[in-house]
């Protein structure tokens, strides 16, 4: 079993969201980043910095003893109109998969969603990152949509899922 923290990021996080960001991205076919491009440290310093002060998004960390591991960002919809839904998305570095750690973190998504009056959350996933899937259904996720070619990663336009469940 492996412990952990969750917790929310602090600009002193930067360096190793970083470097989570790149190794997570560099994996073939499970994030959008794959081609390596990710903020500089010092640009997640002032994006964790100008989070913090805001209160419609949070960046969320799961800490173990050697280091951070998991990574949650969340953000409410800008539109008035929807602003009662937020869009998040979710990394663990893949020696630490499987030890509920992406559940942790979706779960601290939740309490934040209810603290700042969030009533949706959604997520976009690849069909064919069946663990994720797998995981997000079994919190309570439901699929809402099929979003054929939504992204580009490369020269590759894939699909994606879309996921949203109702926060109480």
């Amino acid at each position: 079993m492996t412990r952990f923290l969750v917790r929310r990021a602090v600009p002193g996080d930067a360096s190793a969201l970083v470097d989570l960001a790149r190794a997570v991205g560099s994996e073939a076919g499970g994030w959008l980043i794959t081609d390596g491009d990710w903020r500089s440290p010092s640009e997640e310093r002032r994006y964790l910095r100008a989070v913090r002060r805001h209160p419609h998004a949070a960046v969320i960390v799961a800490e173990t003893p050697d280091g951070v591991v998991g990574r949650l960002s969340v953000a409410r919809d800008p539109h008035p109109a929807s602003e009662h839904v937020a869009d998040l998305g979710v990394m663990v570095a893949r020696e630490h998969r499987r030890r509920g750690i992406g559940r942790a973190l979706m779960t601290a998504a939740e309490d934040w969603a209810r603290e700042v009056g969030v009533r949706k959350l959604e997520l976009h996933v690849f069909p064919s990152n069946e663990a994720a899937l797998a995981l997000y259904e079994s919190l309570g996720y439901k699929r809402e949509g099929f979003r054929r070619a939504h992204y580009r990663r490369g020269d590759e336009l894939l699909d994606a899922i879309l996921m949203a469940k109702e926060i109480r």
